[in-house]
């Protein structure tokens, strides 16, 4: 399939990334020189070098003959240019990044779909989604639902508390004396090194550890861990950004705070936020956040547009008692060593956006759905195994499954199980796989004839 990539900043690298390693034939351009070179030097793509929005790059670079053409680029004008040309010399799909959400309002004058775009994507929108689910998730730094919610990831730290994990047993011991629900652990991060764990792998205080499991057992996880869940009743939001504005809307029915250092900003979205207390404040002051009684938040989200502003203010709520602190960062170099400190669940927009187009690109292709869980370095996809290919001849625990994988459901048409060493796949079933990048050409071998 051949992909041309008009943009190649945070959000079209990634992309350009999670493609490449699955042989897609990809494209990219940018007008940048430097973001040329990292692409032609990190990945194995195409480059082209000149303004997407140029009738002459955009025939270089081949958009006739191109399945998906991806507008990525942060100029919402020049997307929609190169939409609309892309279109006219015969692009099959095209999909938009769009910061301007009134261009997918009902008033909007322009619509998207006049200058050919088939799906638009609106980053603040996908990184609120995100967000919004964490809150479901208080006691955890990263969420992430598959199988339409009938199974989800948790991403929790193991502390001195969590001691059924603790103590030097193995996860195959632990899974053992577990009778009454099933889960897996499909990675854990220990310092700035992730492990994708087998049965002998034993949990130390300060990992983080990826859960999978069914939706409808999260409470007997958080049981067996002895962690008790509180609802987000009440929710301070650090900056009146889009990302801050879209979610004040989202979250009108719930107990909400605003905070702006911009006092004319903060009266203007006061106007416009019927059902949200706007307080013009500074979130990097300690004698600020008591005032406002920080410790008796259920969770903070800072998400200004600066992210060293998000960082500090994250880690005085954190410190001064807020019970969940949900902290947006662009350079996603932060993300692992926040985790590693232990805050804050940390997100990032062009992540969200990048694992947005993702799931579009592979649902539309093949049915199957992926995520790139970058701090982890661990990709998300399904396989379906072929008539006598080599994972159908064996239980999971006889198979030689490289090292760095690990399958965590099984859904047998339509019904879902936690992946065991005793379970054996057939063609009729569907693998949830969770692997390092290295490893992807030999499972894909494992499930071909």
């Amino acid at each position: 399939m051949k992909v041309v990539i008009i943009g190649a900043g945070e959000v079209g690298f990634h992309v350009a990334k999670a493609l490449s390693e699955e042989n897609y034939d990809i494209t990219i351009v940018d007008i940048d020189p430097y973001k040329c070179q990292r692409a032609s030097e990190h990945l194995d793509v195409i480059v082209v070098e000149g303004n997407g929005a140029s009738p002459n790059v955009l025939i270089n670079a081949k958009v006739n003959d191109a399945d998906y053409v991806l507008c990525l680029t942060r100029v919402d004008e020049v997307n929609l240019i190169a939409s609309l040309q892309s279109h006219e010399l015969g692009a099959n799909k095209i999909i938009a990044r769009l910061r301007n959400q009134q261009y997918s309002s009902r008033e909007s004058i322009i619509k998207p779909e006049k200058f050919g775009v088939d799906v638009v994507i609106h980053p603040e929108r996908e990184v609120c989604r995100e967000i919004i689910q964490l809150l479901r998730y208080p006691y955890a730094i990263q969420a992430m639902d598959f199988e339409a919610g009938r199974l989800v990831m948790l991403g929790i730290r193991i502390d001195k508390s969590l001691d059924f994990l603790l103590g030097g047993r193995n996860l195959a011991n632990i899974c053992k004396n577990v009778h009454h629900f099933r889960f897996g652990v499909i990675a854990v991060l220990r310092g700035n090194e992730s492990v994708v764990p087998w049965s002998d792998f034993q949990f130390h205080e300060g990992d983080i550890g990826y859960f999978i499991l069914q939706s409808k057992d999260i409470d007997n996880l958080l049981s067996l861990l002895n962690i008790h869940s509180t609802h987000s009743g009440r929710i301070m939001i650090l900056g009146g950004s889009k990302i801050g504005r879209s979610l004040a809307e989202e979250l009108s029915n719930e107990n909400v705070r605003l905070i702006d250092y911009n006092r004319p900003k903060a009266g203007q979205i006061a106007t416009k936020l019927d059902d949200t207390m706007v307080i013009y404040g500074d979130g990097t002051d300690i004698e600020f956040l008591k005032s406002e009684n920080i410790q008796e938040v259920d969770s903070f989200i800072a998400v200004t547009e600066n992210e060293k502003t998000n960082l500090i203010a994250g880690l005085l709520a954190h410190h001064l008692g807020a019970r969940q602190c949900i902290i947006h960062v662009v350079n996603t170099d932060y993300m692992p060593t926040i985790k590693e400190i232990g805050f804050g669940a940390v997100i990032s927009k062009n992540l969200s956006t990048a694992n947005s187009i993702l799931r579009i690109l592979h649902s539309d292709v093949s049915e199957t759905s992926i995520a790139t869980f970058d701090e982890i370095g661990v990709d998300v996809f399904e396989l379906q195994p072929e008539e006598g290919s080599a994972v159908t001849k064996k239980p999971l625990n006889k198979l030689n499954l490289p090292k760095d994988s690990i399958i965590g459901m099984v859904n047998h048409h339509g019904k879902i199980g936690i992946a065991h060493g005793d379970s054996q796949l057939s063609q009729e079933d569907i693998a949830l796989v969770f692997a390092k990048p290295n490893v992807r050409s030999r499972l894909n071998k494992m499930f071909s004839a």
